[in-house]
């Protein structure tokens, strides 16, 4: 997902941008508020994460203009300003959510996560054997019972199961988290192939090539 970080602490953004980036997120940095309306209005984000406090141009100012220009992806403010009128203007401006400093960053990936849920298009669940991934509520089932997958291990799964019977390389899942770390590939095969278990479904590592999901031959 591509997301832009509107913030002008150099210190917190970085540490964003880490953090975002290893739960799956592409992330581009605007340190003040008018390059943060140039780009919200000339290129396309998923979603965005907005400072009020900002340099050149306010935020509130910021995600005004960019309703009125009738850009609709989900913003969510991140702000100190903690009073009520701040987050009764900032929602009237036209923010999705709004979360203040000091944050825990577990809650602002559940609340973008959220956010990008709720603006994505339903679409058909994508089943094989007693595997199921109900893509617009982002829920995954193994034999009908709930199965419980983090950012990157809902990717993989989906890229595999978009995929099935076709070889998934390292390069196309480190491109699909939006990560350079393909490190971490073989650990999260390890976790999928057991939160699969009893599905009918695996994943087999094709030697030199990357990764297959199949379905699994049935006992007479």
């Amino acid at each position: 997902m591509n997301l832009l970080l509107v913030e002008d602490d150099t210190v917190l953004a970085d540490a964003l941008q880490q953090q975002l980036g290893r739960a799956s997120f592409k992330v581009e940095w605007a340190d003040n508020g008018a390059v943060a309306e140039y780009l919200l209005r000339k290129q396309d984000f998923d979603i965005a994460v907005l400072d009020l406090g900002l340099p050149m141009v306010d935020g509130l100012t910021v995600l005004k203009r960019v309703r009125e220009a009738g850009r609709s992806l989900p913003i969510l403010v991140l702000t100190a300003l903690d009073a009520l009128e701040h987050r009764v203007a900032g929602l009237q401006a036209g923010a999705d959510d709004y979360l203040t400093k000091p944050f825990d960053f577990p809650e602002l990936e559940a609340r973008l996560q959220a956010l990008l849920r709720r603006g994505r298009p339903a679409g058909p669940a994508i089943q094989l054997r007693g595997l199921s991934l109900d893509r617009s509520a982002r829920r995954a089932t193994v034999a009908g019972e709930p199965v419980e997958l983090s950012p990157r291990e809902w990717t993989l799964l989906e890229l595999l199961l978009t995929e099935r019977d076709r070889v998934v390389t390292k390069p196309q899942i480190v491109e699909a988290w939006g990560s350079e770390d393909s490190g971490s590939i073989e650990v999260y095969i390890h976790r999928l192939r057991k939160k699969l278990d009893g599905s009918g479904v695996a994943v087999r590592t094709v030697r030199g090539l990357g990764y297959l999901l199949e379905a699994t031959a049935t006992s007479a």
